[in-house]
């Protein structure tokens, strides 16, 4: 949790500095190495994939890595990283709430408050406190990317459902990560890349190394290793502490201010995904 609260203040350095798809490719060609090697290491090989499979990895790799980061360091150069995070933090509730709708799973009244709850905290974030803006419309584009980060992730926790009844956890985000870093790849070069990466300092080149290493390769699978030992309900409970991780170190290292919208959404986003993740 400490590493993916940490990857929100190293991605909001990055942004300052690097266009989104090639801070986003940059950070995934990371994670990719260390995730494939950390895979051979513990299978052996690289497990081989049916077409099925195939096609369930990329789609993973379009939601959850390539449009996912776009928007993830797009509304980093306009938002800051704690408003980002308490955004991200109501993934939980809206995967629940998608389920629900399209995979017909059931809903305790306790799970269906907390989703409100989650809601109304992102409301009172993204609107900076005056959720009717929401209804006309004045919502920041940053505030607008990261609703699209939630989008993309809602999507990529349920297409992950159907890849891992196949495959590993590690598996599916390893090669996850390989064919979003190579959709990346294309529009990363458009933006200049090849000749902008000479000219990038080193403590964004540190905060790249970070983003790749700690904030995907081993935050995934230190997660995952938590599911086994702990269980998934217990280990969700958990993600709870990145949006509180995130303020705390953006408060200290980036020197962002913590307003009453951003508390009163932190109380209730966190508190809502709390309930909605409640075991029972």
């Amino acid at each position: 949790m400490l590493f993916w609260g940490g990857s929100y203040v190293a991605a909001r350095i990055v942004a300052r500095e690097v266009e989104p798809f090639s801070a986003a490719f940059l950070r995934f060609l990371t994670a990719s190495f260390f995730m494939t090697a950390f895979l051979i290491q513990s299978r052996g090989k690289l497990p081989s994939l049916d077409l099925k499979q195939i096609l369930l990895v990329i789609s993973l790799g379009l939601t959850g890595v390539f449009a996912f980061n776009f928007f993830f360091f797009a509304g980093l150069r306009l938002i800051t990283a704690s408003r980002a995070s308490l955004i991200m933090a109501t993934c939980p509730a809206f995967i629940a709430l998608v389920s629900a709708s399209v995979l017909g799973e059931r809903l305790s009244l306790l799970q269906i408050f907390g989703i409100s709850i989650s809601i109304t905290g992102v409301a009172v974030v993204v609107s900076r406190g005056n959720p009717l803006l929401i209804l006309h419309g004045n919502v920041g584009w940053g505030e607008l990317y990261f609703l699209g980060c939630v989008a993309c992730w809602t999507a990529y926790s349920l297409i992950g459902k159907t890849a891992m009844k196949n495959l590993s956890p590690l598996s599916a985000v390893t090669y996850a990560s390989i064919s979003g870093s190579v959709c990346l790849f294309f529009p990363a070069l458009g933006e200049g890349i090849v000749y902008d990466m000479a000219h990038y300092s080193a403590v964004t080149w540190l905060c790249i190394l970070y983003a790749g290493l700690f904030g995907s390769a081993l935050g995934y699978i230190w997660y995952y290793d938590g599911i086994k030992v702990i269980g998934p309900s217990r280990a969700g409970v958990f993600l709870n502490i990145v949006p509180i991780v995130s303020i705390l170190l953006a408060f200290f290292l980036l020197d962002e201010t913590v307003d009453g919208s951003l508390a009163v959404g932190a109380v209730l986003t966190i508190g809502g995904v709390y309930l909605t993740n409640r075991p029972g």
